[in-house]
């Protein structure tokens, strides 16, 4: 089973059997992507020795996550969730032990890597929107904001134990690696394919043009998930400091790799322990002021991140910056989830990851660009001071969001809030 580091559902999601297979074999995968990607990573580098390499490999898996996900999408609300999940992790796994074969066998090479790595990346892109439109299936409308909740604490688990653990592993040599992230995948593979999923007859419709944008279109006609999914873009896009941790940790902070590693690993704490909380109480009241407080509270924490001159000022201010972040990602993850009819829910969470995708690259991008001319301290500050000039401009673009009460609002209560925009 996944580590035991993930933390647990509650009990009002424990009675719901099916959601706590798809959450351990979500938080299995999760833990053995993580385990793989830092073992790909030490054995590129040791054969090659380029650093243009590392970043080849971010390539092989950035161009599938945006190309292909809108296709994703559409087969997503055409054929049968569950299985093209099972089909997406069975070749990640073939694909791992492969990678594991070639290794234990020494004939491996910088090309082979790439390839399977590249193949990986196909696979999750059709797996992730059929992944994300199960959810609500599993559970109830009103257990939705926890169960996204706890996905996010295994996520953030994975993304803080995975990297130790593969890297201790990796002393035994990247083969082990890879046959333990393979064991995991198997794990999961094997709980989805016994999974009891309902999903409703899909209707059939060719790929076209029309049919395979329907997603932005939907996005477009709902003010409430247009607003919730650009505000998120803008605000990832304008707050990447992480990307500068590097920089502020050696001439601003002045410490050394541990305090990089601290400086790193702040934000998932922040977050993990966020999710947590959220797993075990329900937001029923202001989700949208909520919400817009949270991106604030990011931004507030950006700055104080960018002024700050001691490491444990900055610590916090990273720990409260992934906290808020992950309030802001329950939000905007059950309410789109709530507000698509589940034939649109493949489309529309395919658009939600290009989105998310891109802001996550281009903010990283973005960042280093300014750092170039501003400095880092300058970089950070801008995208503080962004972050929170988006927050206001967008309370004013969008009221009903901003008036939101609960994040599950019935179909007749959207149409009247849209005719009354109207009159």
């Amino acid at each position: 089973m996944p580590p035991s580091s993930a933390p647990c559902p509650p009990d009002s999601l424990l009675q719901h059997r099916a959601y706590v297979a798809f959450w351990c074999a979500r938080t299995a995968s999760s833990f053995g992507f993580q385990m793989l990607a830092v073992a790909v990573g030490w054995q590129i580098y040791a054969i090659t020795g380029r650093a243009f390499d590392l970043g080849l490999i971010g390539l092989v898996q950035f161009l599938p996550s945006v190309l292909l996900l809108l296709p994703a999408g559409h087969m997503a609300d055409q054929f049968d969730r569950r299985r093209i999940v099972l089909f997406g992790q069975i070749v990640e796994w073939v694909a791992i032990v492969l990678l594991a074969t070639l290794t234990l066998l020494h004939a491996v090479n910088e090309v082979g890597i790439l390839l399977l790595i590249f193949t990986i990346a196909v696979a999750k892109a059709f797996e992730s929107p059929s992944m994300q439109s199960m959810v609500p299936a599993l559970v109830p409308p009103s257990l939705l904001p926890r169960a996204m909740a706890v996905n996010g604490s295994a996520m953030q688990a994975a993304s803080i134990v995975g990297p130790a653990l593969g890297g201790l592993l990796y002393v035994a040599g990247p083969g082990v690696v890879y046959a333990v992230s393979a064991v995991l995948y198997l794990i999961a593979a094997t709980l989805v394919s016994r999974l009891r999923y309902e999903q409703t007859p899909p209707k059939r419709e060719p790929a076209t043009l029309k049919t395979l944008f329907a997603g932005v279109h939907f996005i477009r006609e709902r003010k409430d998930v247009l607003g919730v999914i650009s505000l998120d873009l803008f605000a990832v896009l304008l707050g990447g400091a992480t990307a500068l941790l590097p920089i502020f940790a050696k001439d601003v902070l002045h410490t050394g790799p541990w305090g990089l590693g601290l400086l790193r690993a702040a934000p998932a704490v922040g977050a993990l322990l966020m999710s947590v909380w959220l797993a075990r109480h329900s937001m029923e009241r202001n989700v949208g002021k909520i919400m817009f407080a949270a991106v604030a509270g990011f931004g507030v924490a950006t700055l104080i991140f960018a002024l700050s001159k001691v490491i444990w000022l900055s610590l916090l201010a990273l720990f409260a910056l992934g906290a808020f972040d992950m309030v802001s990602m329950v939000i905007r993850g059950s309410l789109v989830q709530l507000d698509t009819p589940d034939a649109m829910r493949g489309r529309v969470s395919a658009v939600n990851a290009i989105f998310i995708n891109t802001s996550n690259q281009l903010g990283e991008f973005e960042s280093g660009m300014v750092a170039a001319w501003l400095g880092a301290v300058g970089s950070a500050v801008l995208g503080g001071i962004g972050t929170l000039a988006v927050v206001g401009l967008w309370m004013w673009m969008f009221p009903t969001l901003r008036r939101r009460q609960r994040l599950h609002v019935a179909p007749s209560t959207q149409e009247g809030e849209a005719q009354a925009q109207t009159v």
